[in-house]
């Protein structure tokens, strides 16, 4: 508490001299003039699906490390406890392992930027629609889809910059951009509203989308499995159930099985439970400059390679060697001995490796049918409805080479259903960038009892200490603390004097 007061005074100088006034604010992008046709509307929406990979210039300078999936994976996924972080670092990604956030790091005004970008890109698109009379179905499909990429950035921006929904609905949110005239000075929309606003706009999206173009563009299944989550976040249970069985039921997707589990993020175009993803080609892999497994994983010359699977995470997988689940996680050895780095054991992360052989290429994943199954299983286990959520719980282990170790209807002793779920979750989804919202919208604490970089005031001469981590303090971040969000990057406070900047 006492950082984030800290923080905020050094806030009051940047605001005075507008140093960083050159940024435009979010509400002046635009695409360009867009024909009221069909091929100005793919121009245009085509555009907005590769804001998520490409590296755009911000703040009048164009930067490797500035990538909309970049940042939402490691704004996620670093401040949770599945990745430990090995070593200290000047790179802004840094601030999600100490949750020693500010209003001007890099990453953090990076992501709100684009994703503003992105979402008014398909506005625009909108826009350019509503003067075709009488558009057919492949032009609704392309409405569709921008309704769809509007609902998934509001959500996601959502879930960086506001508290939970079940933490408080009523709480400030973040600004709701529908419209390309939508004012610049425009308060934050509580985020009950920006949760109206998400699920009003997948429902709309998955209306009018009905010729599906592939897992790398929007469907009417995309929208029902963000509807599925958007609904879980929310708790309500009953919705969160619907949707995840209408993205089943649309027998589109099936599970990876144990055997194919392994490539399927290196080939998640062709996977066969992948709903949406970001395609990327041989043209966009960044290599060791940018790519989003440079910090997961090296073969020793394609990545840094400084951020490891945490020792949390692998005992929490350690009864089951022979889940299929460890084969993302690749324990660095020679002679057979598990190397380390600043006293931390060496277990890279491949999940975003091995697009085309290379080590530093995929197509994120975003949705996928197993996500959908746990949904299932969480919203039931939140119902009493115990036995069908272990049986949604064992579809998926029954595909990860776990055939034995199925529960079959029964709770392990001492676990409620919701344990054994969340657990599922944590293994099933690790390094995809649920993890610290499972954790926190579920109002349990983060506990990271365990030795890196992320422990507050470290140095690297502290590495004699990693015997014994527990000597440091805020190890575990509460549920309800104000570091589980990211402040309002400065830019936006700036320019938009109605919005309020978070505690």
């Amino acid at each position: 508490m006492k950082t984030r007061c800290f923080l905020k005074l050094l806030i009051i100088p940047l605001l005075m001299t507008g140093c960083l006034k050159d940024v435009d604010p979010s509400d002046s992008l635009t695409t360009g003039t867009l024909t009221g046709t069909k091929e100005g509307l793919q121009q245009g929406l085509n555009g907005a699906y590769a804001l998520f990979k490409d590296h755009v210039s911000f703040n009048g300078t164009i930067d490797g490390n500035n990538m909309y999936l970049r940042q939402y994976f490691q704004m996620s996924d670093f401040a949770g406890d599945d990745i430990v972080c090995g070593q200290t670092t000047t790179d802004p990604l840094y601030y999600s392992f100490s949750g020693d956030h500010t209003a001007t790091q890099t990453n953090s005004r990076y992501f709100w930027y684009i994703s503003y970008k992105i979402i008014n890109d398909v506005n625009t698109v909108i826009e350019s629609a509503e003067k075709i009379a009488n558009p057919d179905e492949s032009i609704k499909q392309l409405i569709g889809e921008c309704y769809f990429l509007r609902a998934f950035c509001h959500f996601n921006l959502v879930r960086f910059y506001a508290k939970p929904y079940t933490h408080d609905p009523s709480a400030s949110g973040i600004i709701l951009r529908t419209s390309t005239s939508d004012p610049g000075q425009k308060a934050r929309a509580s985020v009950s509203e920006v949760y109206n606003t998400v699920i009003a706009d997948a429902e709309k999206g998955a209306s009018l989308m009905a010729q599906p173009r592939g897992v790398q563009f929007a469907s009417k299944e995309a929208s029902w499995a963000l509807l599925s989550r958007a609904y879980l976040y929310k708790e309500a249970n009953d919705s969160a159930i619907y949707y995840a069985d209408k993205v089943i039921s649309s027998n589109r997707f099936t599970l990876e099985t144990a055997a194919s589990f392994p490539t399927l993020f290196a080939n998640a175009i062709a996977g066969k439970e992948t709903i949406f993803c970001v395609a990327f080609t041989t043209a966009d892999d960044y290599g060791k400059a940018g790519s989003l497994a440079s910090m997961l994983y090296s073969d020793g010359n394609s990545g840094w390679g400084e951020e490891y699977a945490s020792k949390s995470l692998r005992d929490t997988m350690s009864a089951h060697m022979e889940d299929v689940r460890w084969s993302y996680i690749k324990p660095l050895k020679v002679a057979n001995v598990i190397q380390q780095k600043n006293g931390i054991d060496i277990y890279y992360i491949s999940k975003f490796s091995f697009q085309g052989g290379s080590p530093t290429l995929s197509s994120p994943i975003m949705f996928r049918l197993a996500e959908m199954y746990l949904n299932k299983a969480e919203a039931l286990a939140k119902t009493n409805k115990a036995p069908e959520a272990l049986a949604a719980v064992d579809m998926i282990r029954q595909n990860r080479g776990l055939e034995n170790a199925l529960y079959n209807g029964v709770l392990p002793a001492g676990k409620t259903a919701l344990d054994v779920v969340l657990k599922e979750r944590r293994i099933e989804l690790a390094f995809e960038g649920h993890r610290n919202y499972d954790v926190y919208r579920n109002k349990k604490d983060l506990n990271r009892t365990y030795w890196g970089y992320h422990l507050p005031g470290l140095k690297e001469s502290d590495i004699n200490l990693a015997v014994n981590p527990t000597n440091y303090s805020n190890m575990i971040t509460k549920w309800d603390a104000d570091r589980i969000i990211y402040y309002i990057p400065i830019d936006e406070i700036q320019t938009n004097k109605l919005c309020g900047q978070n505690p």
